[in-house]
């Protein structure tokens, strides 16, 4: 339990600290924000400073910091020290900047962002890599909510063949649809409150059971290899479990920083924030809408990533990745009693339907924006939108249809995920050397080669990548974070003479 609280100092002191540290760094000021310079009814709509948070917090918190934990835990008490560090460092301050840069821009989308700080040929592969994620974050933030509440919920069996399953899926499909159509103070606006409140209560209730159910959680200092304790596996077999065995053969790095997305880093949250930079109504409100509801991702992390470790230590749950799904509903009902255990399970389904839809809409801002459609009227938006669900229906089908399907579909997702990071944290550093930062360009330089490592490393070595050996796909990894670094120096010096000579 030691190491877990020492995480959580860590996490919440680390934050006051750096989070402040970025918020000196950019220099919010009392500029016009695009809510009001902008508005339009639709999209640019002034919104009181907590509903801003809130809303960001629900649109970033999908399955990630939830699924992602309770697999990640498998490698050790070390994940208690790593969500905290790489949350403050990284995750919060590529959430921060990304959304105060696209906040100053006027709050243009992601894409509009890159495309200024950088050029048309990493532009165009954003734009490409960035519109299928967010189909895949559609299609898997249906799949997820849809499965937990048939299974846990209703209590049905889930299956593809099952009329239940898919008319659960539809019902979350037109909630999307609605919520990706309509202003959004109109629907996200008026009922994330409501799920903010569930989602808060998961994560509180988990929090406190812990220390009142005295669940055993290992220490960094505790003895790892020998087995921790034994659980009855589906065949019935007693089978015992090591986290240090676990660690030593699946490669913590690069593996956990794929599996353990949203709780230390995400890609996906640098198109979310860029919506909610049109309904902010000063600059200074970012440090807590942005940085700070990162944290609280982070905070959800480690409270599933503990809750898991206890169900494991006690033998209630079989230490097992693929079953992360079940230990969701094995922690609720555990720690929460039935009743408890179930509004907790709305909560858990609440997050990933609170991402998906803000995806898509984004999704639909991102592609009017960047192909000048006009979404001023119902109609022009219907139509693009349209389209969109089009091809998120197609992904849904052949993920549930196909008995491989969604497993592959979150390999592919997790991992891009990561990667889009990659993309932010090039635009911010090419911000700070052209707007007189250059000697802060260490804050996005060092989480950016660290996760240009991670995700190349981890698709040369895939299955589902490049089959390479370890040993050439670490040095391959470490090649490509060098590269990335010397790129991002040599272009943002470039940018940077550039103005400077043209204001001479």
């Amino acid at each position: 339990m030691a190491t877990f609280i020492i995480g959580l100092v860590i996490l919440f002191g680390g934050a006051a600290l750096y989070g402040r540290f970025c918020e000196k760094v950019f220099g919010p000021d009392d500029r016009q924000t695009p809510a009001y310079a902008k508005q339009d009814g639709v999209d640019f709509i002034p919104m009181q400073g907590w509903k801003n948070s809130l809303i960001n917090l629900l649109n970033i918190a999908g399955t990630g910091p939830i699924l992602g934990p309770i697999q990640g835990i498998l490698f050790g008490p070390i994940a208690f020290i790593t969500i905290p560090i790489g949350n403050v460092i990284g995750g919060a301050m590529h959430d921060y900047f990304s959304g105060m840069i696209c906040l100053r821009d006027g709050g243009s989308q992601m894409a509009s962002m890159i495309r200024k700080y950088s050029n048309k040929g990493v532009y165009g592969v954003y734009q490409v890599f960035c519109s299928l994620l967010l189909l895949l974050v559609g299609a898997v933030f249906i799949y997820t909510p849809g499965d937990i509440a048939a299974t846990q919920v209703f209590g049905f069996d889930g299956k593809a063949t099952s009329v239940s399953t898919w008319v659960i899926y539809g019902v979350i499909f037109v909630y999307y649809l609605i919520a990706t159509l309509f202003p959004i103070d109109k629907i996200i606006g008026r009922i994330y409150p409501v799920f903010g409140a569930i989602l808060l209560f998961s994560a509180l209730g988990v929090f406190i059971g812990l220390f009142v159910k005295g669940y055993p959680l290992l220490n960094l200092w505790d003895d790892w290899k020998t087995p921790v304790f034994n659980f009855t596996a589906a065949d019935g077999a007693v089978k015992s479990f090591s986290y240090g065995e676990y660690f030593d053969a699946n490669h913590f790095i690069p593996i956990f920083f794929i599996t353990v997305a949203c709780g230390i880093l995400s890609g996906f949250h640098s198109t979310q924030t860029a919506i909610i930079s049109r309904t902010m109504k000063s600059e200074r409100q970012g440090r807590m809408t942005f940085y700070n509801m990162m944290i609280l991702e982070g905070f959800i992390a480690m409270v599933w990533a503990a809750g898991a470790m206890g169900v494991y230590n006690l033998g209630l749950q079989e230490a097992n990745a693929s079953l992360a799904t079940g230990t969701v509903g094995v922690v609720c009902k555990n720690i929460l009693g039935p009743v408890g255990g179930l509004v907790a399970l709305v909560g858990i389904i609440v997050l990933p339907i609170t991402s998906g839809d803000t995806a898509l809409r984004g999704l639909r801002l991102q592609i009017s924006e960047s192909f000048h459609i006009d979404q001023s009227s119902k109609s022009k938006r219907l139509g693009l939108s349209a389209v969109i669900f089009a091809l998120v229906a197609v992904i849904l089908v052949f993920a549930k249809m196909n008995s491989e399907g969604f497993n592959i579909l979150w390999r592919y997702f997790a991992w891009s995920n990561q990667t889009l990071s990659l993309f932010a944290f090039l635009a911010i550093s090419v911000w700070m050397f052209e707007n007189g930062k250059a000697k802060w360009v260490w804050m996005p330089l060092i989480p950016g080669a660290w996760y240009a490592f991670i995700t190349i490393t981890y698709i040369m070595n895939a299955k589902i990548g490049f089959n390479i050996p370890w040993g050439a796909s670490y040095a391959i990894g470490v090649a490509a974070a060098v590269v990335y670094v010397a790129i991002i120096c040599w272009y943002g010096k470039k940018r940077s003479s550039r103005l400077t000579n043209a204001h001479l």
